[in-house]
Protein backbone atom coordinates (compact mmCIF):
# COMPACT_ATOMS: atom_id res chain seq x y z
CA UNK A 1 0.00 0.00 0.00
CA UNK A 2 1.54 3.35 -1.27
CA UNK A 3 0.26 6.03 1.06
CA UNK A 4 0.26 9.19 0.56
CA UNK A 5 2.26 10.52 3.44
CA UNK A 6 2.33 14.07 2.88
CA UNK A 7 -0.91 14.07 4.81
CA UNK A 8 0.63 13.62 8.16
CA UNK A 9 2.21 15.83 9.88
CA UNK A 10 6.36 15.70 10.56
CA UNK A 11 5.91 16.71 14.48
CA UNK A 12 3.19 17.11 16.71
CA UNK A 13 3.69 21.02 18.65
CA UNK A 14 2.13 22.56 21.02
CA UNK A 15 1.46 22.43 24.37
CA UNK A 16 -1.69 20.58 23.95
CA UNK A 17 -0.33 17.58 21.88
CA UNK A 18 -1.32 14.71 23.30
CA UNK A 19 1.24 12.01 24.60
CA UNK A 20 0.11 9.36 22.28
CA UNK A 21 -1.33 10.05 19.01
CA UNK A 22 -2.89 7.13 16.68
CA UNK A 23 -3.43 8.91 13.25
CA UNK A 24 -5.59 7.12 10.74
CA UNK A 25 -3.53 4.24 11.74
CA UNK A 26 -4.66 0.32 9.66
CA UNK A 27 -3.07 -3.27 10.19
CA UNK A 28 -4.20 -5.82 8.76
CA UNK A 29 -3.02 -9.56 7.79
CA UNK A 30 -3.82 -10.82 4.48
CA UNK A 31 -7.92 -10.09 4.34
CA UNK A 32 -7.93 -9.66 8.16
CA UNK A 33 -8.33 -6.19 9.14
CA UNK A 34 -7.48 -5.46 12.96
CA UNK A 35 -7.05 -1.72 13.22
CA UNK A 36 -9.31 -0.19 11.06
CA UNK A 37 -8.39 3.71 10.50
CA UNK A 38 -8.60 4.12 14.33
CA UNK A 39 -7.93 7.56 15.32
CA UNK A 40 -6.66 7.92 19.43
CA UNK A 41 -5.55 10.10 21.44
CA UNK A 42 -4.07 9.45 25.20
CA UNK A 43 -3.16 12.89 27.00
CA UNK A 44 -0.07 13.13 28.94
CA UNK A 45 -1.07 11.68 32.29
CA UNK A 46 -4.10 10.13 31.04
CA UNK A 47 -4.78 6.48 32.46
CA UNK A 48 -6.54 4.86 29.54
CA UNK A 49 -8.09 1.58 29.43
CA UNK A 50 -9.01 -0.47 26.18
CA UNK A 51 -11.76 -3.15 26.76
CA UNK A 52 -13.73 -5.43 24.09
CA UNK A 53 -14.68 -8.72 22.47
CA UNK A 54 -11.08 -10.87 21.83
CA UNK A 55 -10.39 -10.17 18.16
CA UNK A 56 -10.85 -6.37 18.40
CA UNK A 57 -7.60 -4.97 17.92
CA UNK A 58 -7.05 -4.04 21.87
CA UNK A 59 -3.51 -5.56 22.43
CA UNK A 60 -2.41 -5.18 19.08
CA UNK A 61 -2.54 -1.43 19.81
CA UNK A 62 0.02 -2.07 22.57
CA UNK A 63 1.75 -4.22 20.52
CA UNK A 64 2.61 -1.32 17.69
CA UNK A 65 3.27 1.32 20.45
CA UNK A 66 6.00 -1.38 21.75
CA UNK A 67 7.03 -1.71 18.11
CA UNK A 68 6.25 -5.23 18.19
CA UNK A 69 4.17 -5.47 15.44
CA UNK A 70 4.32 -3.02 12.09
CA UNK A 71 1.76 -0.55 10.86
CA UNK A 72 0.45 -0.97 7.19
CA UNK A 73 -1.20 2.51 7.31
CA UNK A 74 -1.22 5.87 9.60
CA UNK A 75 1.32 7.48 12.28
CA UNK A 76 1.71 6.73 15.57
CA UNK A 77 3.64 9.15 17.59
CA UNK A 78 4.67 9.71 21.02
CA UNK A 79 5.53 13.14 22.40
CA UNK A 80 5.04 14.54 19.40
CA UNK A 81 7.39 12.48 17.06
CA UNK A 82 6.63 10.10 14.64
CA UNK A 83 7.33 6.66 16.28
CA UNK A 84 7.87 4.58 13.43
CA UNK A 85 8.34 6.79 10.94
CA UNK A 86 11.09 10.06 10.73
CA UNK A 87 12.17 12.90 8.40
CA UNK A 88 13.48 12.76 4.85
CA UNK A 89 13.40 15.53 2.50
CA UNK A 90 10.64 17.16 4.11
CA UNK A 91 8.00 14.11 4.23
CA UNK A 92 7.72 11.20 6.62
CA UNK A 93 9.53 7.92 5.81
CA UNK A 94 9.88 4.40 7.55
CA UNK A 95 12.07 5.07 10.27
CA UNK A 96 15.78 3.55 10.79
CA UNK A 97 16.97 1.53 13.33
CA UNK A 98 18.94 4.49 15.32
CA UNK A 99 15.34 6.38 15.47
CA UNK A 100 13.32 3.21 16.42
CA UNK A 101 15.74 2.19 19.46
CA UNK A 102 15.56 6.03 20.53
CA UNK A 103 11.49 6.05 20.26
CA UNK A 104 11.37 2.86 22.57
CA UNK A 105 13.21 3.88 25.37
CA UNK A 106 9.99 6.33 25.79
CA UNK A 107 7.42 3.38 25.90
CA UNK A 108 7.88 0.78 28.65
CA UNK A 109 5.20 -2.61 29.21
CA UNK A 110 4.41 -4.65 31.46
CA UNK A 111 3.08 -8.45 29.84
CA UNK A 112 0.23 -10.61 30.95
CA UNK A 113 3.56 -13.48 31.39
CA UNK A 114 6.21 -11.42 33.25
CA UNK A 115 8.56 -12.33 30.98
CA UNK A 116 11.46 -11.96 33.15
CA UNK A 117 15.07 -12.81 32.83
CA UNK A 118 14.88 -16.74 35.42
CA UNK A 119 18.62 -16.40 35.35
CA UNK A 120 18.72 -12.72 37.14
CA UNK A 121 17.61 -11.89 40.42
CA UNK A 122 15.14 -9.39 40.94
CA UNK A 123 17.22 -6.08 40.91
CA UNK A 124 19.56 -7.80 38.38
CA UNK A 125 16.30 -7.84 36.13
CA UNK A 126 15.71 -3.79 37.01
CA UNK A 127 19.23 -3.34 36.25
CA UNK A 128 20.13 -5.18 32.77
CA UNK A 129 18.30 -2.22 30.28
CA UNK A 130 19.41 0.94 32.46
CA UNK A 131 22.77 -0.04 31.90
CA UNK A 132 23.05 -1.77 28.62
CA UNK A 133 20.33 0.37 27.14
CA UNK A 134 20.67 3.95 29.16
CA UNK A 135 24.35 3.79 29.76
CA UNK A 136 23.68 4.16 33.42
CA UNK A 137 26.78 2.84 35.92
CA UNK A 138 26.07 -0.34 37.88
CA UNK A 139 25.81 1.54 40.75
CA UNK A 140 23.07 4.08 39.43
CA UNK A 141 21.34 1.13 37.97
CA UNK A 142 21.62 -0.37 41.48
CA UNK A 143 20.19 2.46 43.21
CA UNK A 144 17.40 2.98 41.08
CA UNK A 145 16.56 -0.27 40.84
CA UNK A 146 16.02 -0.43 45.12
CA UNK A 147 14.30 2.78 45.02
CA UNK A 148 11.56 0.95 42.26
CA UNK A 149 11.28 -2.65 43.79
CA UNK A 150 10.58 -0.41 47.33
CA UNK A 151 7.80 1.28 45.85
CA UNK A 152 6.26 -1.76 44.44
CA UNK A 153 6.93 -3.11 47.87
CA UNK A 154 9.56 -5.74 46.99
CA UNK A 155 12.58 -3.95 49.22
CA UNK A 156 13.02 -7.75 51.03
CA UNK A 157 12.93 -9.66 47.38
CA UNK A 158 16.30 -7.61 45.65
CA UNK A 159 18.30 -10.86 45.69
CA UNK A 160 15.83 -13.35 45.26
CA UNK A 161 15.68 -14.79 41.55
CA UNK A 162 12.05 -14.98 39.78
CA UNK A 163 11.68 -18.63 40.59
CA UNK A 164 11.53 -17.81 43.84
CA UNK A 165 8.92 -15.16 43.72
CA UNK A 166 4.84 -15.89 43.25
CA UNK A 167 3.03 -14.75 40.64
CA UNK A 168 1.94 -11.54 42.14
CA UNK A 169 5.61 -10.80 43.39
CA UNK A 170 7.15 -11.40 39.36
CA UNK A 171 4.67 -8.95 37.73
CA UNK A 172 5.65 -6.27 40.48
CA UNK A 173 9.17 -6.54 39.53
CA UNK A 174 8.18 -6.62 35.95
CA UNK A 175 6.44 -3.43 36.48
CA UNK A 176 9.57 -2.19 38.64
CA UNK A 177 11.74 -3.11 35.84
CA UNK A 178 9.45 -0.80 33.14
CA UNK A 179 9.91 1.93 35.16
CA UNK A 180 13.81 2.03 35.79
CA UNK A 181 13.81 2.90 32.18
CA UNK A 182 12.04 5.88 33.14
CA UNK A 183 9.80 5.72 30.36
CA UNK A 184 7.20 8.65 29.08
CA UNK A 185 4.34 5.77 28.62
CA UNK A 186 3.72 2.88 30.81
CA UNK A 187 1.77 -0.12 29.12
CA UNK A 188 -0.32 -3.22 30.77
CA UNK A 189 -1.53 -5.88 28.59
CA UNK A 190 -3.50 -8.13 31.01
CA UNK A 191 -1.17 -7.85 33.70
CA UNK A 192 -3.47 -10.03 36.23
CA UNK A 193 -4.86 -12.34 34.11
CA UNK A 194 -2.32 -14.97 34.85
CA UNK A 195 -2.51 -14.54 38.70
CA UNK A 196 -4.10 -16.34 40.87
CA UNK A 197 -6.92 -14.39 42.50
CA UNK A 198 -5.52 -14.09 45.43
CA UNK A 199 -2.60 -12.37 44.30
CA UNK A 200 -4.23 -9.97 42.23
CA UNK A 201 -4.58 -7.47 44.71
CA UNK A 202 -0.82 -7.16 44.43
CA UNK A 203 -0.71 -5.98 41.61
CA UNK A 204 -3.40 -3.89 41.63
CA UNK A 205 -2.89 -1.92 44.47
CA UNK A 206 0.72 -1.08 42.99
CA UNK A 207 -1.03 0.34 40.11
CA UNK A 208 -3.71 2.35 42.08
CA UNK A 209 -0.94 3.93 43.55
CA UNK A 210 1.35 5.00 40.22
CA UNK A 211 -2.03 6.31 39.29
CA UNK A 212 -2.35 8.51 42.33
CA UNK A 213 1.16 9.64 42.88
CA UNK A 214 3.19 9.46 39.65
CA UNK A 215 2.25 11.87 36.25
CA UNK A 216 2.62 8.78 33.94
CA UNK A 217 1.13 8.40 30.70
CA UNK A 218 -0.54 4.71 31.14
CA UNK A 219 -2.65 2.67 28.64
CA UNK A 220 -3.96 -0.72 29.99
CA UNK A 221 -5.70 -3.60 28.38
CA UNK A 222 -7.93 -5.43 31.08
CA UNK A 223 -10.59 -8.30 31.58
CA UNK A 224 -10.98 -6.79 34.73
CA UNK A 225 -14.68 -4.24 34.63
CA UNK A 226 -14.35 -3.21 38.38
CA UNK A 227 -10.44 -2.51 38.33
CA UNK A 228 -10.55 -0.42 35.18
CA UNK A 229 -13.81 1.28 36.75
CA UNK A 230 -12.05 2.61 39.79
CA UNK A 231 -8.93 3.59 37.88
CA UNK A 232 -9.07 4.72 34.65
CA UNK A 233 -9.75 8.65 33.52
CA UNK A 234 -11.44 7.20 30.18
CA UNK A 235 -12.28 3.96 28.92
CA UNK A 236 -12.43 2.83 25.17
CA UNK A 237 -14.60 0.11 23.99
CA UNK A 238 -13.05 -1.63 20.68
CA UNK A 239 -15.11 -3.50 18.41
CA UNK A 240 -13.73 -4.38 15.24
CA UNK A 241 -10.35 -2.37 14.99
CA UNK A 242 -11.86 0.53 15.61
CA UNK A 243 -13.38 2.73 19.04
CA UNK A 244 -17.23 1.97 19.28
CA UNK A 245 -17.75 3.99 22.16
CA UNK A 246 -15.62 6.11 24.83
CA UNK A 247 -15.80 7.78 27.77
CA UNK A 248 -15.35 7.93 31.26
CA UNK A 249 -15.97 5.02 33.53
CA UNK A 250 -19.50 6.55 34.96
CA UNK A 251 -20.58 7.46 31.45
CA UNK A 252 -19.22 3.50 29.88
CA UNK A 253 -20.47 1.67 32.48
CA UNK A 254 -23.26 4.24 34.05
CA UNK A 255 -24.86 5.48 30.63
CA UNK A 256 -23.73 3.65 27.35
CA UNK A 257 -24.97 4.91 24.34
CA UNK A 258 -24.07 1.91 21.73
CA UNK A 259 -25.85 -1.00 21.65
CA UNK A 260 -22.53 -2.90 21.21
CA UNK A 261 -21.55 -1.52 24.58
CA UNK A 262 -24.20 -2.58 26.13
CA UNK A 263 -24.47 -6.06 25.15
CA UNK A 264 -20.74 -6.58 25.84
CA UNK A 265 -21.25 -4.98 29.30
CA UNK A 266 -23.95 -6.91 29.76
CA UNK A 267 -21.96 -10.31 28.75
CA UNK A 268 -18.62 -9.36 30.79
CA UNK A 269 -21.37 -8.88 33.90
CA UNK A 270 -23.05 -12.42 33.40
CA UNK A 271 -19.75 -14.03 32.89
CA UNK A 272 -18.37 -12.47 36.77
Amino acid sequence: MNEDMSKYPLRLEGSDKPMVRFMNVTKSYGDLVVLDSLDLDVAEGEMVTVIGPSGSGKTTVLRMLMTLETINGGVIYVDGEPLTHMEKNGVLVPADAKHMRRMRANIGMCFQHFNLFPHMTAIENCMEAPVHVLGLTRKEARERGLELLALVGLEEKVDEHPARLSGGQQQRVAIARALAMRPKVLLFDEVTSALDPEVIGEVTNVIRKLVSEHNLTMLMVTHQMGFAREISDRICLFYRGQIEEQGTPDELFGNPQRERTQQFLRAVTEAM
